[in-house]
């Protein structure tokens, strides 16, 4: 791998680490980026590299909400030198897992569309989709915080959640399938609508986005081998490169994101997005 194919890689790692979970849309600027610095290699690995790298920015999420997510949990029992440590099931831990599962339940729906899109979304097309998605739903945060100005949320806490609505923001997910409307993007939003506060929203999105993203890039990983491709030294080093660079990055956005909403709502994401997407326009009509 040479050094231009490695700086690419460098900063399609960062570009997912940091648009993963800031809800303007990871794939639309790796679309973007690759756009124009396009990577040298078959375009089968690319599509592969694209959601494996995903994998580093979800190991992120991982280790900032471990104490939240892990099913067990260490209790010391006794006093001083007869202290002993159980190991017992994290129930908090086990029914937030459970809501995440009943939120993924809609992505079956997904998993169809995406296919379809695939078939008939592609080149210059999907960049103007992306473009227009990234107008749209900047437009859509902008009203949204507008309405929730004035309302106090109803769920405070991610532990507040309920399976339905945990379900209901999982159907929100689906819409993500659609290049340039962010995953973590269109959660929110729904979790938003539904009443549930930005920082409960936005923790609830992280957590959902594991075993979806996981799910994914599985899918992807077995579809590629199974089309009889290969990988050579080269491509599994630029898995494991971009992928760690991912984790890195994406280590600060999600506390970043974290620390933000917990003082500002997501206006500037919205106006962002919109300046975003109509750029990409001018340069579809320039180029």
């Amino acid at each position: 791998m040479d050094l231009v194919e490695f700086l690419k890689i460098f900063f399609i790692g960062i570009i997912e680490g940091i648009t993963e979970w800031l809800p303007v849309s990871s794939t639309g600027h790796m679309m973007i980026f690759e756009r124009f610095f396009p990577l040298g290699f078959s375009d089968a690995f690319v599509n592969l590299f694209e959601y494996v790298v995903q994998l580093g920015a979800i190991l992120a999420v991982v280790v900032c909400f471990w104490k939240r997510i892990t099913p067990f949990k260490t209790e010391v029992e006794g006093e001083g030198n007869i202290e002993r440590r159980k190991l017992r099931l994290n129930k908090d831990a086990l029914s937030l897992w459970a809501k995440v599962i009943v939120a993924c339940i809609p992505a079956v729906f997904a998993f169809f569309i995406d296919k379809l899109l695939e078939k008939f979304v592609s080149g210059k097309t999907e960049v103007v989709m992306v473009a227009c998605a990234l107008i749209f739903y900047g437009v859509v945060f902008i009203v949204v915080e507008i309405l929730n100005k004035n309302r106090s949320p109803k769920i405070s806490e991610v532990s507040e959640i309920g399976y339905k609505t945990a379900f209901l923001i999982g159907a929100f997910q689906v819409l993500a399938v659609v290049p340039g409307t962010s995953r973590s993007g269109i959660t929110i939003i729904g979790a938003l609508l539904l009443g549930v506060s930005r920082v409960a929203a936005a923790e609830f999105t992280f957590l959902l986005a594991i075993p979806t993203m996981i799910g994914t890039s599985g899918y992807k990983i077995l579809n590629y081998f199974i089309n009889g491709n290969t990988l050579a030294a080269p491509q599994i080093s630029a898995l494991l490169f971009g992928s760690l660079i991912a984790f890195a990055v994406s280590l600060f956005a999600v506390k970043f994101l974290m620390n933000f909403v917990k003082k500002h709502d997501f206006k500037p994401f919205g106006i962002y997005r919109i300046a975003l997407g109509a750029l990409v326009i001018v340069l579809c009509i320039l180029i």
